[in-house]
């Protein structure tokens, strides 16, 4: 039998949590000779061993994972993989685990539409220059400088894509530049129109706040047209990104790339993190939030409340480390292996280098 896992991180926002379940109902009509399932890393029902145990009791005994997921940061990197091989470990399956969606040209041609669909709503055509407009694209943000470049990267395409007049990249926490300094930024250097663009797949809180921060930064400069593009969504192209992702784990490329992982390499300003171990943190919220109210979670729970992305502390994407300083580095894509996990309801996390920037996460307190 052939199982699929899709592995989403989960939010206490109910609308994300139903647009996650539509994407995973859209690529279970995408792959109709698949056994699909779903779950969550934290914050909304059903969790992740809910969906690997449907489709265990239905007979899978081979589980293909995805993480839902832009950019590899630290829960891709480190945390669904220890949920993983736990389960694959307690429960005598396989699970073989696929990589993020990343920086793709189906996943830019999809963002491209949600921009172009921003702009043709504001009276633009198709083909008429944007040399008077300007993109800013928001991403996530993480501790882990490889997924924040990744947004700057995304971002130039779509600039230069698009022909915009200029471009910028913020982050909606962790990282800097934040919304608010970002735009405020970018509505000094001249520009008549600027097109807000969340690079993010769901709703949720970090997108509102990313358009209530727009609103203020347009309430004080009138003289500038700002526009709110929609998110990535389902959009099919997303869908059959995911689809790609598959194939690559059957045809065996599913590598991640590790050149700039902080876990692996001294990366500048990182140095410190190279071979940190890998355990999950968060055990303690998983289900706890909003999910379905048959899993018997009400959203009542005391919520473990972080809108940022965990400084992972070593990833095992088909590669495994042996806590030799993160020298050992083997591409089977075996996940068939348990970790010890002393984890007590507390974040054990390497601090961020710069998180005291003037421009970035104390501005959030």
């Amino acid at each position: 039998m052939k199982a699929l896992m899709l592995c989403g991180h989960g939010s206490r926002d109910e609308g994300a949590v139903r647009e996650f379940a539509g994407l995973a109902d859209k690529l279970k009509s995408r792959l109709p000779d698949w056994n699909t399932d779903y779950g969550y890393l934290e914050f909304a029902t059903p969790i992740i061993r809910d969906g690997l145990d449907r489709l265990r009791e239905s007979g899978a005994r081979e589980i293909m994972a995805l993480p839902g997921m832009l950019f590899a940061a630290g829960h891709a990197k480190n945390d669904i993989p220890s949920v993983l091989n736990t389960y694959a470990a307690a429960n005598g399956v396989t699970i073989t685990y696929g990589r993020e969606l990343g920086i793709d040209l189906k996943m830019l041609r999809a963002a491209g539409e949600r921009i172009k669909e921003c702009l043709i709503a504001d009276g633009w055509r198709e083909g008429e220059p944007l040399h008077d407009t300007m993109l800013v694209v928001v991403g996530r943000g993480a501790s882990d400088p490889d997924a924040n470049s990744n947004v700057a990267k995304v971002m130039r395409m779509l600039w230069e894509g698009l022909g915009f007049g200029w471009g910028e990249t913020c982050y909606s926490g962790v990282t800097f530049p934040l919304v608010g300094p970002g735009l405020g930024h970018a509505a000094r250097l001249g520009y008549k129109r600027i097109v807000v663009f969340p690079y993010f797949l769901f709703t949720g809180i970090l997108v509102r706040r990313i358009y209530d921060e727009t609103d203020k930064v347009a309430a004080a400069n009138p003289q500038i047209k700002f526009l709110k593009a929609g998110y990535l969504g389902d959009h099919d192209l997303v869908v059959e990104t995911f689809v790609d992702r598959l194939n690559e784990i059957l045809e065996g490329t599913n590598n991640m790339n590790c050149q700039l992982c902080k876990y692996r390499e001294k990366v500048l300003g990182f140095e410190a993190e190279v071979g940190l171990a890998q355990e999950s943190h968060h055990h303690h919220v998983e289900g706890i939030g909003t999910g379905p109210a048959e899993h018997g979670h009400d959203g009542g729970h005391a919520h473990h409340h972080h809108d940022h992305d965990h400084d992972g502390h070593h990833h095992d994407h088909g590669h495994h480390h042996h806590g030799d300083g993160g020298n050992g580095h083997d591409h089977a894509h075996d996940h068939g292996h348990s970790h010890a996990h002393g984890h007590a309801n507390a974040h054990h996390h390497h601090p961020y280098p710069h998180a005291d920037h003037p421009l970035g996460p104390r501005s959030m307190r």
